[in-house]
């Protein structure tokens, strides 16, 4: 029998860049993101409606020349950052947050709570299609994953324990987000 996963690394004393590793052997129960050569429809908050952009396809490599190690190990590999230290897990302005590997809409400040988790928490998304969520049965847990539609990054997972209107808590990881402050 194949070892589910590969490593956990958990750094109790560790600094902001330590991370928990999710990886599963021979493959992932993630999906590979898009298909080169594939449009994706999305919500835009800058034109206030939906737009068609090609999906974001890039080679391990050129992930890593892209994203910082953290960035990588989050988006690419399933990590999770340790609570309480990635950047916007605090964050109050008001603003967008979007994919740091794609730029996709992802989530409005508005919708923004504070859960108590340690990572920036949502009740809703900017739009359900700019998110993929399916079956994440990693760590012998069953989850829902969230991941961006656009280039398959790892965002984090949602949970049905959060505030209303919709119950929801989207639990994401500052590492696979960019905030933009509205102006």
């Amino acid at each position: 029998m194949k070892l589910k996963i590969l490593l956990l690394a958990v750094a109790l004393f560790g600094g902001a860049s330590s991370v928990f590793l999710l990886r599963a052997s021979g493959g992932s129960d993630r999906r590979p993101g898009p298909a080169a050569g594939t449009t994706v429809r999305l919500y835009s908050e800058e034109t206030k409606g939906y737009v068609s952009l090609p999906a974001v396809v890039k080679t391990a490599a050129e992930w890593k020349a892209q994203l910082t190690p953290l960035q990588f190990q989050v988006t690419r590999e399933a990590g999770t950052e340790r609570a309480f230290t990635g950047e916007l897990w605090n964050n109050h302005r008001k603003g967008i947050y979007r994919c740091v590997a794609c730029a996709t809409d992802l989530f409005r400040s508005d919708t923004k709570f504070e859960s108590g988790t340690g990572w920036p928490s949502f009740w809703k998304p900017i739009a359900p299609e700019n998110v993929e969520e399916h079956a994440d049965g990693s760590l012998g847990m069953r989850r829902t994953e969230v991941l961006c539609r656009r280039c398959g990054a790892h965002l984090g997972h949602v949970f049905d324990d959060g505030p209303k209107p919709t119950g929801l808590r989207y639990c994401m990881n500052s590492a696979s987000l960019r905030f933009v402050p509205s102006e």
